[in-house]
């Protein structure tokens, strides 16, 4: 997401589940109650307010129980209103936001004006410290409510205006053409009185305006979410509820899936994608999503960041045999990447191999690159991810042992493994990584600036590399105030192009959304961004 770096967390071991939760390994949700979804998941970083959740397992649930102003089509990706009835302007810059009528929060509060003004001044407030503000950057009046340095100067962003109930004005910076297109993403849902009034009760049992409702919820265990009766919205749950169990390894879930004691496991572990068709048949779910995984640079570290390491950073992304990493380790549920963003953006999208040579595996010129960089800082590469999920020790293993061939050094390239997502999570958002480490982006929408700004732009919200280029940054700015589509992808093209000059980020491969699902299940659907379709499935 924009901020929600693509990351699964599931579980270690079967008797780890069990520790967390009895039903785990002995079955997500027991027997399974009439009409319930049991589906695995992996706990949050954080609690899952909206603004403060940039990661994909809290990104579930806050589609499972809010509805913004827009939603993205599950299957076009098409930003449709929701609860917004109109949104206009005349000059791209100043929008005047009308919503439906009969909207509620599921505690009876109705959905007003003041109910997204309020939840987005919030967002943005330096000192409520959510990691989506950025989000909010592009409001006139953000830089008073959330300085690059010192303190607040507003409470509030002087953009936004109540006019009444049902309408508010939102005036940005600048032009802004496609602004209206972003407020799918859950940063921009509204939020009842109640998050403000009592916000830890809220954080314990989130309260939203979408189709579920949260019954109850316990870290390290699961969530258990039930159909609202009363949701407004015209996607309206087909099943009685999901419970999300938490799992540390993947492959625990699969085996329970294959047991009968779990339904919906949307990560499909690699040790099993040799056999997943014959164990599922149609019900594999396997098709291209608006994810990339890459390998990002501190770039806050002297070693890397200074003159002529991009030779070496660039030198290292030629060292690594991408073709043969995704072909055996992956099962065609990878394809090599060619640029920052995704294919599934289409060519119209912004979608180009931008990468060109720095992509394409040349262990001759990957080692004359890195040698004329200065070499690898300190003579070695320490490679750093995760390991409760996504067979992310394989591949980390194959692209050490690509660079280590390349190079011809021995092996100067290690792994350094990290036991649990969250822990890894709270290393890279302090910035405390010392070398390459693995990063990855679940687009938040369906635009090639939602690639590139976020992860890349000066301060951004996921901008963990912290790299910073002020070409960049001001071809972004240019893009986003175009009110031409085509010229806009045309400058945010040519922001691509300073990341294969500069290669603050390696782009490894492209990630396509898998599933598994149980016999129990119908009407099974991944969304372009690799996240079920929860409200739509059946139970048999």
């Amino acid at each position: 997401m924009r901020g929600a770096t693509y990351v699964h967390v599931r579980t270690a071991a079967c008797a780890v589940a069990v520790a967390l939760a009895a039903t785990a390994c002995g079955g997500g949700a027991g027997g399974g109650a009439d009409g319930i979804v049991r589906s695995s998941w992996g706990d949050p970083q954080n609690p899952v307010e909206p603004a403060n959740t940039n990661e994909v397992q809290g990104g579930k649930v806050l589609d499972l129980i809010f509805r913004g102003l827009k939603r993205y089509d599950p299957r076009t990706g098409e930003a449709q209103d929701m609860v917004a009835e109109r949104i206009g302007t005349t000059d791209s810059r100043t929008f005047t936001i009308t919503l439906k009528d009969g909207w509620t929060f599921s505690n009876g509060e109705p959905v007003t004006a003041r109910s997204f003004v309020d939840a987005w001044n919030y967002g943005a407030h330096i000192d409520n410290k959510q990691n989506n503000a950025p989000f909010f950057s592009d409001i006139a009046g953000f830089d008073d409510v959330h300085p690059a340095s010192g303190s607040p100067k507003a409470r509030t962003m002087r953009g936004l205006v109540v006019k009444d109930d049902r309408t508010f004005t939102v005036e940005l910076k600048d032009t802004f053409s496609t602004w209206p297109e972003t407020l799918g993403y859950q940063a921009f849902v509204p939020l009842p009185r109640s998050f403000f009034t009592d916000h830890d009760g809220w954080l314990d049992k989130p309260v939203g305006n979408g189709p579920y409702t949260v019954e109850s919820y316990r870290k390290g265990s699961g969530m258990k979410l039930r159909r609202w009766d009363g949701y407004a919205g015209p996607d309206k749950a087909r099943n009685a509820g999901v419970d999300l169990t938490v799992y540390t390894d993947n492959n625990t879930a699969y085996t329970d899936l294959m047991a009968g004691n779990l339904d919906l496991v949307d990560d499909v572990p690699a040790q099993q994608l040799k056999n997943v068709r014959n164990d599922l048949g149609d019900r594999y779910i396997n098709q291209p999503a608006l994810i990339i995984q890459t390998l990002a640079f501190p770039m806050y570290r002297p070693e890397w960041a200074k003159p002529g390491m991009e030779k070496v950073r660039r030198g290292l992304s030629m060292a690594i045999n991408r073709d043969e990493i995704t072909r055996q380790i992956y099962q065609r549920t990878r394809t090599a990447a060619k640029d920052w963003t995704s294919p599934a953006l289409g060519g119209d999208g912004g979608y180009k191999e931008l990468c060109g040579e720095s992509c394409t595996y040349d262990p001759v010129r990957a080692k004359k690159l890195i040698e004329e960089g200065g070499g690898l800082p300190g003579g070695k590469l320490t490679l750093t991810s995760n390991v409760d999920t996504g067979s992310h020790r394989a591949w980390m293993d194959a692209v050490c042992n690509s660079v280590n061939n390349a190079l011809g050094r021995g092996a100067v390239c290690t792994v350094n493994p990290v036991g649990t997502f969250a822990d890894y999570r709270s290393r890279t958002t302090t910035f405390k990584m010392t070398g390459p480490f693995r990063s990855g982006w679940q687009a938040d929408y369906p635009l090639i600036q939602n690639f590139l700004e976020p992860l890349y732009y000066t301060g951004g919200s996921a901008n963990y590399g912290r790299f910073s280029d002020k070409r960049f940054d001001a071809l972004v700015d240019k893009a986003n105030r175009e009110s031409d589509q085509t010229t806009a992808v045309g400058d945010f093209q040519a922001a691509e192009g300073i990341l294969a000059e500069q290669m603050p980020v390696i782009p490894l491969w492209y990630q396509n959304g898998s599933a598994g699902y149980s016999d129990r299940l119908s009407d099974v659907a991944l969304n372009q961004f690799s996240v079920p379709v929860y409200h739509e499935i059946k139970v048999s």
